[in-house]
């Protein structure tokens, strides 16, 4: 019996825009460390003691007057834009190439525990650091049971 083979519309996409990613990200790369889709790199992990949520963004070149943090909503925002400095007249250059503009968004959905008004930023050597401290939740109350009437019983009427 011959093997058939289901058509999948879809199959082709995968690749295409994997290979629409590697064209934007070569065209547009700069040489901030990045991800694999073209964003500074990021680590996001909780403290030791679990009190709390931290992350780290690679963002050397930007200053930190280029970075803007906010939390809204549960979502801890990281915006980076670096404009290009003017020049003055005598110092004009004639520019082949010129990548001094940058921008990233990254955005992180905080959990429940997160306490979004008490987060702390800190920009040290090109590297961001978000600390956004937990609130403890509170411990799960047990519910009793009851015994229901006669007609409770599984299986008996």
């Amino acid at each position: 019996m011959a093997n058939l083979q289901r058509w999948d519309p879809f199959a082709g996409l995968t690749s295409m825009h994997s290979q629409i990613d590697d064209m934007f990200n070569s065209f547009f790369g700069s040489g901030m460390p990045m991800t694999t889709q073209g964003m500074p790199a990021m680590d996001v992990y909780t403290t030791d003691d679990d009190k709390s949520l931290v992350a780290e963004v690679q963002a050397p070149g930007f200053g930190k007057d280029d970075i803007n943090v906010t939390t809204h909503n549960g979502i801890l925002e990281i915006r980076g834009e670096k404009h290009q400095k003017e020049e003055d007249g005598k110092n004009k250059r004639n520019y082949m190439v010129r990548e001094s503009h940058a921008s990233f968004y990254r955005s992180i959905v905080l959990p429940k525990a997160a306490n979004g008004d008490e987060v702390k930023a800190t920009f040290t050597d090109g590297v961001l650091k978000v600390t956004v401290p937990m609130q403890a939740l509170p411990e799960p109350k047990r519910v009793a049971i009851e015994a229901g009437g006669k007609d409770s019983k599984s299986g008996q009427k």
